[in-house]
Formats: structure tokens, C-alpha cells, sequence
């Protein structure tokens, strides 16, 4: 069985393995950081054709855990068949992982692989949302969720009587757009009892701006996405990075954690740039484009303003797909 996900599918074969293929998202940021106000954080995000993560999951003679990232892989693995009640046996092997703690939703994608591979392997039912429960993702924002059960451009609602945030809306990313990454391995975004420290100590975010940014995600930013309107699509998403570098600059020490990224977006801004910001805690910064050929441009200019920083860049695309999970 190879199939993207449903979220009604169940699976009854006996299968003997299980793999699951998901990619990053990138995080345009909150419709109420301080997630205190009436309706409380709402993200906006998108999920994007790379990094990737690429798992496969079997029953063996005992529980094995090998490839990449197997320390950050095995609690999940343990927790989510603690939380069926299995007892089985499995190794996982992990072949590829989106970078941890760089601001592209790693985690969130890694449990849902493999909660979805448990889940698939065991014929019970791929409840995307129990399993983000099971595993404690997706308490603030759904977009991790919503890109892995969907792909496109989504906006969540927010979490709302302790049920997770749900999707608003999801509209595909424009096929010829390019979404240029700008990642920098030396730094880390803030994570773990560090983000809930954070988010603890900012003030509260004024609710008029709320209902601005609401309006303007609402009536201008999506409707240019189904429009593939580029300009005002990037000039929303590029107002609302500014309202979350403000917001969250006490905690990163800017608008962006790391310099070098920082340098080749105020670089990229200068040259008339407006899509561009830091994906949720960063420090991968991002750019949009507007076809393979500009992203090419946007790409030769980005090298020349990182200077002697060691950075990584990829050009990207937008994943309208959701995860593929492949059962044999």
C-alpha cells in the first residue's frame, strides 16, 4: 500500500514494514504571540519540499532504534506504543531528519512519522490529532499537524478548550514560487523549557494588533496565494515577520538569533525584498521568489552578502502533498 495520508484510512493487512516521508514547514509567525488574548496564538505557515525526513518502521526481535537522529527517535517511538499498550518489538531506522532546532518543525514532524508508522503497522486508526496528543505536539500550533496531514499554506485557529488548534483554511503554494532557505548549523533556536520560559516572560500582545493581523492574513495574504498575487502575498507575509522580530526580540537578542542570517536578509531587503523573515524560533531565515530563475538570482545575491559565514542554502519549493506513508 503506498498512500498519502487521509486521516480516515485504517489499515487491516498484515504488513511486515512501514515507511513514512514527510518534509519541513516553515512558521510565519502568530495572530497572537503572547497567546493570552481572546484567541489565543493562531499560526500561519507553509510546508516546503525539503529537508526531509524518512523513516521506516518494522516489528524485529527486539526494540531497535538506527540511522539518524536515534536519540530524539527512541522516546518517541517508546511513547507512542506505550500509549497503544504494544509490547512489540520494533526497529526503526531513520535514513534522513530535518535539522533539529532550526526552526523548521522537526520534531513535530519526526513524532508524527512515527506515531503514523506504529499506527499503520498495527491497523489501528491514523488519528493525526490523538497521536500529536499522545506524543504533547502541537499544543500552540497546528501548522505542523496541518502541513503533515495536508501540505499547502494552512491557518490554524489556535488550541481552544484544551483541544489542539485546528485548521482554517489550507491553500496550495503557487508550483513555480521558490521558497529560498537560509540555514545556519552553528546556531540553535530556542527550545524545550526554554520556550516556555520565554513565552512566559513576554508581555501581552495588544489585541488590536491581533484583529490586524487577522484582518490582514485573512483578506489580503491568503486571498494573494489563491490569486498567485506574489507581491502582496510577500509583502503580508513580510509585515507579519516584522510584528514577531519586534515581539520576540527581548528573548533572541533581535529580530533574527543568528547574525549571518541576519546580515543576508537586511542584504536581500535592501535589493527590494519584502517576503522574507525567520521561520518560527529560527535561525533558518527564508526569502520567496517567484520562479526557478529568480530564486536562482535571489540565491547568487544571498551567497555574496553571507560573506565568510558558514551558511547552507537550498531552494526550495512548496509541498502540496501530504506525507507518504508506504506499507509492504
Amino acid at each position: 500500500m503506498r498512500s498519502a495520508f487521509t486521516g480516515a484510512d485504517r489499515v487491516t493487512a498484515p504488513y511486515e514494514s512501514v515507511s513514512v516521508g514527510t518534509s519541513a514547514r516553515l512558521h510565519f509567525g502568530f495572530l497572537d504571540p503572547s497567546g493570552r488574548g481572546p484567541r489565543p496564538f493562531g499560526s500561519f505557515g507553509l510546508a516546503i519540499d525539503r529537508p526531509q525526513t524518512r523513516l521506516s518502521l518494522r516489528r524485529g526481535d527486539d526494540f531497535k532504534v538506527s540511522g539518524v537522529e536515534c536519540e530524539r527517535a527512541t522516546p518517541y517511538l517508546r511513547a507512542i506504543a506505550a500509549s497503544f499498550g504494544l509490547a512489540t518489538p520494533y526497529h526503526l531506522h531513520l535514513d534522513e531528519a530535518i535539522p533539529a532546532h532550526a526552526g523548521l518543525g522537526s520534531g513535530t514532524q519526526l513524532a508524527l512519522a512515527i506515531g503514523s508508522a506504529v499506527a499503520v503497522l498495527e491497523g489501528l486508526p491514523l488519528d493525526l490529532t490523538g497521536i500529536a496528543a499522545r506524543l504533547e505536539r502541537g499544543k500552540r500550533s497546528g501548522i505542523g499537524i496541518g502541513t503533515f496531514e495536508q501540505g499547502g499554506a494552512v491557518l490554524d485557529g489556535g488550541p481552544s478548550n484544551d483541544a489542539l488548534p485546528e485548521v482554517l483554511w489550507r491553500i496550495p503554494f503557487p508550483r513555480d514560487w521558490r521558497v529560498l532557505l537560509i540555514l545556519d548549523p552553528a546556531e540553535t533556536g530556542v527550545h524545550g523549557a526554554n520556550e516556555i520560559a520565554a513565552f512566559a516572560a513576554l508581555p501581552d500582545f495588544p489585541e488590536m494588533e491581533t484583529e490586524d493581523l487577522t484582518r490582514r492574513i485573512l483578506q489580503a495574504a491568503l486571498p494573494a496565494l489563491a490569486a498567485e498575487d506574489f507581491k502582496t502575498f510577500c509583502d503580508e507575509v513580510g509585515y507579519l515577520q516584522k510584528e514577531m522580530g519586534a515581539y520576540f526580540a527581548p528573548i533572541q537578542g533581535g529580530p533574527y538569533v543568528s547574525a549571518g542570517v541576519a546580515a543576508v536578509l537586511k542584504g536581500l531587503a535592501s535589493d527590494g525584498v519584502t517576503g522574507l523573515g525567520q521561520s518560527s524560533w529560527g535561525p533558518t531565515g527564508f526569502a520567496f521568489a517567484a520562479s526557478e530563475a529568480e530564486g536562482e538570482t535571489l540565491l547568487a545575491a544571498a551567497r555574496a552578502y553571507a560573506g565568510g559565514a558558514k551558511l547552507r542554502f537550498e531552494l526550495a519549493q512548496g509541498r502540496n502533498e501530504p506525507a507518504i506513508i508506504d506499507a509492504r
